[in-house]
């Protein structure tokens, strides 16, 4: 079928609109009629060579619409079906057999193999131009900067028809990633303390999360006085203005919580704030590190602090189950409790390059492409 993709040609290059051919669905599979997708960092790395995406590509990982079509062997979605693109995973390694799909063996190829799903035609990619060149497809299983994107079937979330679609995609990535990292990986103590380096859209919806839970210190740190005022009418209890001269902010941290804090998570992938979150927890105290940084990085701790119990934890989509996890933050948006939404800014897919640098400049925390069929 015909369809209207963004398109990357090369490394670091613009997006631009294309008439692409798409594969109808294989065995397992699905075709989803994209109604938004949510724009992510993760999208913009991959773009400039900092996960391993063949080019040319669709990217697009935050994607929600409606099921047009299924493959054969497909029970657990039918057509007309609403729907949050999931990551995908095996189910298969031992990994996925433990409950842990974010961690899939197979994960190389489930998020940025280039072809076809882990199917049978594995290695082939899903998108042509004219003349029969590949584009290559199936970026986090899905390469929802499309109109139309092919999918794995178990992989789908399954959503309320009353809810509202064109919110829901960032729940695939970015706003999983913050609250998941709360609710699964950090799960704080009663009278606990937390703090959020980066007040962007997975910062605040970690902030959120942690309203939620019993921990009674949340502090926000950010660099803008914009996000820190969202931060704390979203559920901080305090904020720390990064971009202040000589702020110290683990000084700062220690202040607030009377010593280190209990938890700490690291939402913008900029190795200076990796060591400030390290350094904010201290004995038994857990970091938990979500940001992306540039292929390559490395980051340093002091080993004596960190040997007495001190944990730090990388964590991919905020770890779990897409279903349950998907599930819950749309009901709890639909209670009021999880007012994502106010991060939300709509573009038209044909502004994707707007999007990005209004997202780079701190302009909006969240884009959200709509795709006007």
């Amino acid at each position: 079928m015909r369809v209207t993709a963004a398109v990357v040609d090369r490394l670091g290059g613009p997006f631009r609109l294309e008439e692409l051919e798409l594969d109808e669905p294989g065995p397992g599979e699905a075709l989803v009629k994209v109604t938004a997708s949510g724009v992510c960092h993760t999208d913009e790395i991959t773009r400039h060579g900092d996960l391993p995406m063949p080019f040319p590509c669709v990217l697009g990982h935050e994607g929600a619409g409606v099921v047009a079509a299924t493959g054969a062997g497909v029970s657990g979605v039918r057509p007309g079906d609403h729907v949050v693109i999931g990551w995908p995973s095996c189910g298969a390694c031992r990994n996925c057999l433990d409950g842990e799909p974010r961690y899939c063996a197979r994960l190389g190829e489930a998020l940025c193999g280039g072809g076809r799903l882990l199917g049978p035609l594995a290695g082939r990619s899903a998108l042509r131009r004219d003349g029969g060149s590949p584009v290559h497809s199936h970026f986090f299983g899905q390469s929802s900067f499309s109109t139309y994107a092919l999918t794995w079937a178990d992989a789908l979330v399954v959503v309320p028809r009353q809810a509202p679609l064109d919110l829901l995609g960032p729940l695939a990535c970015g706003i999983s990633t913050g609250a998941g990292a709360v609710f699964h990986t950090l799960q704080p103590r009663p009278g606990s303390s937390l703090v959020v380096y980066g007040a962007g859209a997975v910062g605040l919806a970690a902030v959120m999360a942690a309203r939620l839970s019993p921990a009674t210190t949340i502090v926000a740190v950010d660099r803008h006085p914009s996000r820190l005022a969202l931060a704390t009418e979203l559920g901080a209890t305090h904020t720390v203005d990064a971009g202040r001269a000589g702020a110290d902010p683990v000084a700062e941290v220690h202040r607030i919580c009377g010593g280190p804090a209990d938890y700490a998570l690291e939402c913008t992938g900029v190795i200076p704030v990796v060591r400030q979150a390290a350094d904010s927890v201290g004995m038994l105290g857990t970091c938990v590190l979500v940001g992306g940084a540039p292929a390559g990085a490395e980051f340093g701790l002091d080993h004596l602090s960190t040997l007495w119990g001190k944990r730090v934890v990388g964590v991919l989509g905020g770890g779990g189950r897409s279903r349950p996890l998907i599930g819950a933050l749309a009901e709890l948006h639909r209670q009021g409790r999880f007012p994502f939404d106010r991060l939300i800014r709509f573009y038209d897919l044909a502004d994707i390059d707007r999007a990005l640098d209004d997202s780079r400049r701190g302009e909006v925390l969240k884009p959200v492409l709509r795709m006007n069929h």
